[in-house]
């Protein structure tokens, strides 16, 4: 298999990408109701729709996909489950709080490999400049999205008010 430093970070962005939709449909699943209105599931299904714009755009670019890292991703969101929370067998309060924490850091760095390559397209015609506008757009919107529902959970749980937004 072809490996270039480009490929190399593109798989790692997928190996993420695996593990940020997993954990996006468990909040979906766990925490719908919480946040209602169907915002997480809304979110989930971006986030699974983003990483099939990063497999299009590796197929595009020409860059495999490493099957390794896809089993990654999956593998890292479910060793992820197995942290201290304060609970053994049932879902801690806690943990609300670390996973839309986690969303939150997870969109950030995918909307940073967003920006990476729309520098590259400057120089590489097969990018679409408007297709990456589009998805750092929508990145952004769900890092607030997330941020919002990450403050609303520490808040409930940790006590104070919420800041003005």
């Amino acid at each position: 298999m072809r490996r270039t430093l480009l490929g190399i970070y593109l798989n790692d962005h997928l190996t993420g990408a695996m593990a940020g939709v997993e954990l996006a449909r468990r909040l979906a699943r766990n925490e719908g109701e919480w946040a209602g209105n169907g915002k997480l599931e809304r979110l989930a299904e971006e986030i699974e729709a983003d990483r099939e714009e990063l497999r299009k755009i590796m197929a595009t670019l020409g860059e495999p996909v490493r099957p390794i890292g896809v089993l990654l991703g999956r593998g890292a969101e479910k060793l992820a489950r197995f942290k201290l929370n304060g609970r053994v067998v049932a879902r801690s309060p806690l943990s609300r709080v670390m996973e839309l924490e986690a969303m939150r850091l997870a969109v950030e760095g995918k909307v940073a490999g967003w920006r990476t390559l729309r520098a590259r397209a400057i120089l590489d015609p097969r990018l679409d400049k408007s297709s990456l506008d589009d998805l750092i757009a929508r990145g952004r919107g769900q890092i607030t999205r997330y941020e919002r529902l990450r403050v609303r959970a520490a808040t409930e749980l940790f006590g104070g008010e919420a800041p003005l937004a």
